[in-house]
């Protein structure tokens, strides 16, 4: 079986957009992957034979700032339903579904409520609820880790880049071995096995190291852009949308899935009881999957 391969795509502005592209070469319907933070597209690698099983054609854009990407600054999450337009206009691709894991969770929605033509359905697994919400408290049983990081965010770029140069340096270097006790207090039990025992640490460290090869640019607007304003309302939505999210995740909690759940038009949620961020991956790939391709007409 051939594999994936990371090809460089130019965006309407002229920016380069790192793309992994896999699955099924002569499918007119793609699987629009988002990926977290930080992390980069081919964090996806290993959905290529689920994509290429299912007829469809796997594809994740490297947000700007983030490996071979270059920066969009100011970005919001809005501007990303321009860059996956941009690939799928240039592979000739029509149609789409979307998933967006953790800080690619709003990315995904950005795709579902600006090219809802195109954008057949979405998941989003453990997907950050939006900034400054009067009902959420988007700080609520997070992880330590993820509090401070938010907190330092909210006060802007600067601080931001003050605080990573402590406090994301061994990202850059990160050993698999080493992931889930860098995590700290945002990995629960079941999210340490996920990790060390069914392979994930050895894809997301891959992912992180190569993410941050040309720099932090890409985590520092991450950061920035969960603290203002999408550039759309969920309530907006009509494609649909599929919440997946577990109830012992303290990366993007509980209450962050609920909230999209609660103000997303017809939301279906799959709140799966006992699933932390990254077990949520790692056991429910096929019935994700299943769920999207069920979408298709």
């Amino acid at each position: 079986m051939d594999s994936p391969t990371t090809q460089l795509f130019t965006a309407r502005d002229g920016r380069t957009l790192d793309v992994l592209v896999g699955g099924d070469a002569s499918s007119q319907i793609a699987l629009v992957c988002h990926h977290g933070t930080p992390s980069d597209a081919t964090i996806w690698n290993d959905w290529h034979a689920d994509a290429r099983v299912n007829q469809l054609r796997l594809i994740s854009v490297s947000r700007p700032g983030y490996a071979s990407s270059q920066r969009n600054p100011g970005r919001s999450v809005s501007c990303a339903a321009a860059d996956v337009e941009d690939v799928l206009d240039a592979l000739g691709i029509e149609k789409f579904l979307v998933i967006g894991w953790s800080g690619g969770g709003p990315h995904a929605l950005a795709c579902a409520a600006l090219l809802p033509e195109r954008c057949i359905a979405a998941s989003v697994l453990a997907g950050v609820g939006p900034h400054g919400e009067p009902d959420l408290d988007s700080l609520s049983d997070m992880g330590p880790e993820n509090i401070e990081h938010k907190k330092i965010a909210i006060q802007g770029e600067e601080p931001l880049r003050e605080w990573a140069k402590v406090n994301a340096a061994d990202w850059f270097t990160i050993a698999d071995e080493d992931l889930a006790a860098a995590l700290g207090g945002l990995v629960p039990e079941i999210d340490v096995y996920a990790l060390n025992e069914q392979g994930q640490a050895k894809i997301w460290a891959s992912s992180i190291r190569r993410c941050l090869q040309n720099g932090i640019d890409g985590y520092i607007d991450d950061s920035l852009v969960f603290c203002k304003y999408w550039g759309f309302k969920p309530a907006d939505i009509q494609t649909p949308v599929t919440i997946w999210q577990g109830d012992l995740d303290l990366m993007v909690p509980f209450t962050h899935g609920q909230w999209l759940i609660k103000h997303i038009p017809n939301a279906k949620g799959m709140l799966e009881i006992g699933h932390g961020h990254i077990s949520l991956i790692a056991d429910k790939k096929q019935e994700i999957i299943e769920d999207l391709v069920s979408q298709i007409k």
